[in-house]
């Protein structure tokens, strides 16, 4: 479910996942075990600097009925990602 996409600047993270430094597929691994762990409306704030992050994130964040809440580069040259878990 892609619901409407917020301004990443402003999102309050319940949990925080850094996979900087993590080559593909770690942090879309690592993203999805701690999805599965979360309560239902929580958001997981995913810090990463593997290009491809940018192609699977926001993938993962539309399945099982979570919410991709959007993506925001940040200055050291890493990028946040902002994923709203489910009701799956």
């Amino acid at each position: 479910m892609q619901g409407k996409v917020m301004n990443p600047a402003s999102i309050k993270a319940d949990k925080i996942l850094d996979a900087r430094g993590m080559s593909c597929p770690i942090p879309l691994l690592k993203t999805k075990k701690i999805l599965k762990n979360m309560r239902q409306g929580q958001i997981l704030h995913i810090l990463g600097t593997d290009p491809g992050s940018k192609q699977d994130l926001p993938g993962i964040g539309i399945k099982n009925g979570n919410v991709f809440l959007g993506m925001l580069d940040n200055e050291d040259g890493s990028t946040s990602y902002f994923i709203k878990k489910g009701a799956a």
